[in-house]
């Protein structure tokens, strides 16, 4: 894509929130990179430059500014398809993800060259793969150097540097100053015991709308709505160990922001539990973008997100369960999975003491064990067979995977049906366009059954037909 100067510095001097994070401002005079959204005092157009991201700001020579902080930028939704295959990546970059696939695994992740993922990611992004990666390593250590507590040599490791050495390296080739430098005007009392850190979003943001919903589906033991705050319990296997701990969730007051709070043993896992926030919460959307292909449908309820899925496989399992009983009954059998598979978790909160199980836990225990729970033995064979899929790696439920194939997958498992299968495209794949025409609340709202008639409404909602069935359900 190619940015227009002109409508760039207009957002620039307006602090227009809906460019935050789709493109970056270099200062030719000042040598540093801003987001459009910055309060310092605004330069003159010719000495702005108009970056696609921070990583094309870096590579020419900018560094991050210390007042908006480019690291807390918010994310951009994926819409086009190409816009979409290379957001997919940078969200597996942003995870961490990187480190442990080579470029063309991730393409082959994706479903697509490594040539054509690296053309396509230029293309969005205007630097290469490795490229952004790198800067996303160094905005990862910011962050942590300036929110945190950690040591430098854990920062290091965390951000994916591998040794403090790397990381001193690359922050004053790159920074020119030392990563100490960002702890000085702190003092070391001020900073939290806990990981902490804020997320940005695109206004507005349908807070208690999103909280109810997640309070709704709350799997016992594993996942608490309290007051304004959503706390569940977390588990992320990564680098060949389980790493277990707590997170909460709250909107920041003052700002387009929600406040992440993380258990000190997440510390190396940090971008990988930021990410599954992300999208948990849906943190991408573009609100005014969807409004104006939704029309009236989206004026009632401002912001509405869809919610998508920390964990893919617990929120698949949680749908299984769901199919044909109530809401209640599908989670009370989720949480008798939880109490006889989870792990121990240690957390601040009473209701938050186990993790979901992992794949393998389901696929390989026999189904008299989970029948014993209360589930019925077709559900019991299509949460093995899922689990089943997800370990043998012929299906992805995160993210960033190639949709139609998945779905295909999906669909050839026994007891997943259309449903559900569009119903975890919309959390687990974070598919926007997803639109289970059969659900009985989509027919309802629209007071239709006919399913030709109920997908040829929907037409005018794409690519946001996910969005339309989030307002739909508010109808009932």
């Amino acid at each position: 894509m190619k940015l227009d100067d002109a409508i760039c510095y207009a957002a620039m001097l307006s602090h227009d929130t809906r460019f935050d994070g789709r493109f970056f401002v270099g200062v030719l005079s000042t040598g540093v990179y801003c987001r459009p959204v910055c309060r310092v005092k605004t330069p003159k157009q010719e000495n702005c430059t108009f970056h696609l991201s921070a990583a094309a700001a870096e590579a020419q020579g900018f560094r991050p500014c210390l007042r908006c902080r480019p690291e807390l930028a918010p994310g951009n939704a994926m819409i086009d398809a190409q816009s979409r295959l290379a957001q997919a990546a940078a969200g597996l970059i942003e995870d961490g993800l990187l480190q442990d696939l080579t470029l063309a695994e991730m393409a082959a992740r994706l479903g697509v060259t490594s040539r054509h993922l690296r053309r396509v990611f230029v293309t969005e992004f205007g630097v290469s793969p490795v490229a952004y990666m790198q800067t996303q390593r160094l905005l990862l250590a910011k962050r942590l150097l300036t929110d945190t507590r950690l040591s430098v040599a854990e920062v290091a490791f965390a951000a994916g540097f591998g040794s403090v050495r790397r990381l001193n390296t690359t922050f004053i080739e790159r920074y020119r100053m030392q990563p100490t430098a960002l702890r000085k005007p702190r003092a070391a009392s001020t900073l939290p015991t806990t990981l902490e850190f804020q997320l940005a979003y695109h206004p507005p943001y349908a807070w208690s709308a999103m909280l109810a919903f997640l309070a709704g589906r709350a799997i016992e033991g594993v996942e608490q709505v309290e007051a304004d705050r959503y706390h569940r319990a977390v588990r992320i296997s990564h680098g060949g160990k389980d790493h277990l701990g707590w997170l909460t969730v709250q909107q920041v007051v003052d700002r387009d922001a929600l406040q992440v709070t993380l258990a000190a043993e997440l510390a190396e896992v940090v971008p990988l539990v930021l990410g599954r926030v992300r999208r948990l919460f849906d943190l991408g959307a573009h609100p005014d973008d969807i409004a104006r292909r939704l029309g009236g449908l989206a004026e009632s309820q401002p912001g509405l997100r869809v919610p998508g899925a920390f964990d893919g496989f617990e929120m698949s399992v949680r749908a299984i369960l769901g199919q044909q009983i109530t809401v209640k009954a599908a989670r009370t059998l989720a949480g008798r999975i939880v109490q006889r598979f989870g792990q121990a978790v240690t957390s601040p909160f009473p209701d938050i003491q186990r993790s979901f199980p992992e794949p393998a836990t389901l696929a390989y225990c026999s189904p008299e064990q989970l029948a014993e729970l209360g589930i019925i033995r077709s559900r019991v064979r299509a949460i093995q067979a899922l689990a089943q899929a997800l370990i043998e790696q012929r299906l992805v439920l995160a993210p960033g995977a190639d949709v139609e194939p998945q779905l295909a997958v999906l669909r050839a498992l026994p007891g997943i049906g259309e449903w559900t299968t569009q119903y975890l495209a919309m959390r687990a794949l974070s598919w926007p366009d997803a639109f289970p025409h059969t659900d009985y609340g989509v027919r309802k709202a629209l007071n239709e059954t006919d399913d030709r008639k109920v997908l040829a409404l929907a037409e005018a909602w794409r690519p946001w037909r996910a969005y339309a069935v989030m307002h739909l359900w508010r109808q009932l």
